[in-house]
C-alpha cells in the first residue's frame, strides 16, 4: 500500500531485522503503512545481518537496506569481512537490487576510544567500497563527528546521512557541505534534550531526514526501555513540525524529497510498488 498525498513518509533509519521484531515483525510493518509510512530502509551492522536485511527487503515491498558493519562491532570482525562486503556490493548491484547504500558505518568513541585505529582502518575500507560503486553512506557518528568528517574529507563519497545527529552547527554545515543530510529521531522528542532540538529548529529543513532507528531510541512518549517502532515515525514528524512552526505534511513532504535526494536508489522501490498496483 502506498499514501499518496501528504501521508507518504521514510523511515531513513529502521532495524527492522532486530531480534525484538521476530515475533511481530509482519504486524509491526502493517502498523507502519497504516501510519503513513511508505519505505523503510534497513541498515546492516555486521555481516552476519547482510543475509538478512537484503532478504526482509525482497519479502516486503516497502523496504529496502543498507549494506555495512558498524564501529562498535569491529572487534569481531576481520579484513576478510571487507573483502566480503565489497564482493557483496559488486554482485548485487550488478542485479535488479535494493541496495541504496553502505551502512551503517563509521565510528564511535562514546563507548571506547581503545580500538580507535580499528575502527578508523574499517570506516576507511568502506569508504572506499561506497566510493568504488557511487554509493551513499549511512553514518555513525557517536563521540566522534570530527573523526568521520576528517575521513569524508579524504575520501570523496556521494553523500548520505548522518544518522542520530547531535553535533554543533557548525559541524552539521561541514557535512551539508559535503553532500550529507541530518537524521533525525526520538531523541528530538524529549523537552529536555535543547541541543538537538535547536538544531531541529534551525537547520535548513532541506538538510533533515526523519529515522526512528527503531527498536532502539524509543520517543519521549514511550517508556525509555519500551521498543522503538517505525510506526512512531509520524510523531515524531509532527514534533519537528511543531518545533519550526509548520504544518506537518510539509514536514512529510520536505524530508521525504530530502531522503530521495541523499538516497536515490529509494525511489525504484516507489516505481516497484506501483507495478504491484
Amino acid at each position: 500500500m502506498i499514501h499518496d498525498g501528504n501521508m507518504n513518509i521514510i523511515d531513513t533509519h529502521c532495524h527492522l531485522d532486530a531480534a525484538e521484531f521476530d515475533a511481530d515483525r509482519e504486524q509491526v510493518l502493517n502498523e507502519a503503512i497504516t501510519s503513513g509510512v511508505s519505505a523503510i530502509v534497513i541498515p546492516a551492522v555486521t555481516p552476519d545481518n547482510f543475509a538478512h536485511v537484503a532478504a526482509l527487503s525482497q519479502q516486503y515491498p516497502q523496504c529496502c537496506y543498507a549494506l555495512g558493519m558498524h564501529p562498535m562491532y569491529v572487534d569481531n570482525i576481520s579484513p576478510s569481512d571487507v573483502a566480503r562486503l565489497s564482493a557483496l556490493v559488486s554482485e548485487t548491484m550488478a542485479q535488479e537490487n535494493k541496495l541504496v547504500a553502505i551502512g551503517e558505518i563509521g565510528l564511535d568513541f562514546y563507548v571506547t576510544k581503545q580500538n580507535k585505529e580499528t575502527q578508523e582502518y574499517f570506516f576507511s575500507e568502506q569508504l572506499n567500497i561506497a566510493q568504488a560503486h557511487d554509493l551513499p553512506v549511512i553514518l555513525h557518528v557517536r563521540g566522534a563527528i570530527d573523526d568521520v568528517l576528517k575521513h569524508l574529507r579524504r575520501t570523496k563519497v556521494k553523500g548520505g546521512i548522518a544518522h542520530a545527529f547531535n553535533g554543533s552547527m557548525h559541524q552539521a554545515e561541514a557535512f551539508i557541505e559535503l553532500g550529507f543530510k541530518l537524521g533525525f529521531g526520538g531523541a528530538m522528542t524529549y523537552s529536555r534534550a535543547l541541543k538537538i532540538r535547536d538544531l531541529a529548529k534551525n537547520l535548513p529543513l532541506e538538510a533533515i531526514v526523519l529515522e526512528t532507528d527503531a527498536p532502539d531510541m524509543p520517543p519521549a512518549w514511550l517508556e525509555k526501555k519500551a521498543r522503538n517502532s517505525p510506526k512512531e515515525l509520524i510523531l515524531i514528524a509532527t514534533t519537528l513540525a511543531d518545533l519550526r512552526g509548520i504544518p506537518v505534511t510539509q514536514i512529510i513532504e520536505i524530508t521525504r524529497k530530502n531522503s530521495l535526494d541523499v538516497l536515490p536508489k529509494i525511489a525504484n522501490l516507489y516505481t516497484r510498488l506501483e507495478a504491484l498496483h
